[in-house]
């Protein structure tokens, strides 16, 4: 608990009276900290800090990266939290106690009241906000807009499973078209147009990386730290994170392995809104994101780019052995490993996948369907969500559906948005309608015009 003469030290408390500092005694929480410890992390509630003692570093998450800014410490005397409080936004940065630390922490109520009971107080805290605004603004005009630069010319097929990777982990990245950019191309680089050149924060690599050479290079984990595990989670989609964030919660020492990215088919989600806690909606990488940081905060690894091969059981624990021939024990092993997507068997489909032909809408391909035709096969939610969110840059989007329509696949809310938007159509086809299981490109173009004059 503080004294009234320990909160008039610092200069947001000096200018209130003695009646008012000594209610302020009654009521604030005597926050400390110890070396290391966090007094609260990026998207938590805000509330209104007052440092008496000790220095806390800012981290912050730049581009999927977490930075600390020692040049940016809060100090004795210092005081945060009033710019989400009055823009009304969770916090937007992390606080790590550097020192010991003892901090006054006041909620929205209790800094509302400071600030209508004193002008002093309230001053000070408008100027503090706008200087604020203007380093935040300073801050972000100085950061990179991309940790990864593709440099290539056939943007449909270069590094494409780079890209897909990039997308699916939430890293930005920006494709430099050599032809038209050719100053940006770094030197060394091969005039070969068959060969893209990637760099990975300043790392450049000539040829084309793997995308476990990509993870390594963003310092991403593509490797158990332990030899042994309580629990080893095969899968990175909802059911794995969440599997890994009670498991870690627990006390148990968990690693989660993940081919490709956290979140599986619902990290592909544009939007979902039926989702328990979020009634404005969230998106699949949104989702999966926060699912993420909440397993790795409790301590469960995320291993990326890694498969398990094979799993021997034994007396006493199961042996995990993963591509590349490392392996680890564990006294349980939980297969959360989802769902492939069901291939076409068109012929040229390889040759074609990714670069016209997607399974799953992926954020990152919107920008190359503008002002085109798009057809999405199949009816359940992801198909109506990867519809809704196509239909803002497609020039039409059609639906191909077995059965009367949607009502028995998708959710009702999805119906009645896609009935909103004029460039979608649903094109419903008998559930006898079979695709054939080995169709050339020329007699698929056929078998998509007859539906269209069937459906008209």
């Amino acid at each position: 608990m503080f004294t009234a003469e320990e909160l008039r030290q610092t200069k947001i408390f000096v200018c209130l009276d003695e009646a008012e500092c000594a209610r302020l005694t009654q009521t604030v929480a005597d926050v400390r900290l110890k070396p290391g410890e966090w007094l609260f992390r990026e998207g938590a509630p805000p509330s209104f800090h007052v440092m008496l003692e000790g220095r806390l570093p800012i981290v912050l998450d730049v581009h999927g990266k977490q930075t600390e800014y020692t040049e940016r410490e809060v100090e004795q005397g210092d005081f945060l939290g009033e710019v989400p409080l009055l823009m009304g936004t969770p916090t937007f940065g992390s606080l790590r106690a550097q020192t010991s630390c003892r901090i006054a922490r006041l909620d929205k109520q209790q800094f509302h009241h400071l600030i209508r009971d004193s002008k002093e107080a309230r001053t000070l805290i408008l100027e503090t906000l706008g200087e604020r605004l203007l380093l935040i603004q300073q801050r972000t005009l100085s950061l990179p807009t991309s940790r990864v630069l593709i440099f290539g010319r056939n943007r449909d097929a270069n590094c494409h499973n780079i890209r897909t990777f990039l997308s699916a982990n939430r890293i930005p990245y920006e494709w430099v078209d050599r032809d038209s950019h050719p100053e940006r191309v770094p030197a060394g680089v091969s005039d070969d147009p068959d060969c893209p050149a990637v760099s990975v924060d300043g790392q450049l690599f000539i040829e084309p990386p793997t995308t476990r050479e990509v993870a390594e290079a963003l310092q991403l984990q593509t490797m158990p730290n332990r030899d042994s595990y309580d629990v080893v989670i095969v899968g990175a989609g909802p059911a794995g994170m969440a599997a890994g964030v009670y498991g870690s919660s627990e006390g148990l020492r968990v690693l989660i392995v993940e081919r490709c990215a956290a979140g599986g088919q619902a990290g592909t989600s544009t939007r979902i809104e039926n989702y328990l806690g979020f009634p404005e909606g969230i998106s699949g990488e949104d989702l999966t994101g926060r699912g993420f940081k909440q397993a790795t905060r409790f301590g469960a690894e995320v291993a990326l780019t890694r498969s398990v091969e094979k799993l021997t059981p034994s007396s006493e624990a199961y042996f995990c052995e993963f591509d590349g021939g490392q392996s680890v024990s564990a006294r349980a092993v939980v297969l959360a490993t989802g769902v492939d997507w069901r291939r076409l068997e068109a012929k040229g489909e390889d040759r074609l996948l990714g670069r016209g032909i997607f399974y799953g809408a992926a954020r990152h391909e919107a920008t190359n369907v503008v002002g085109k035709k798009v057809f999405i096969v199949g009816g359940g939610n992801s198909a109506g969500q990867a519809a809704m969110f196509l239909s803002s840059y497609a020039a039409e989007v059609k639906l191909l559906v077995r059965g009367e329509g949607l009502k028995l696949s998708m959710s009702q809310y999805l119906i009645d948005q896609i009935a909103s938007k004029a460039n979608i159509q649903v094109l419903a086809l008998p559930r006898s309608f079979q695709f054939p299981a080995k169709i050339a490109w020329n007699e698929l173009r056929l078998v998509c015009k007859r539906l269209m004059r069937w459906k008209r």
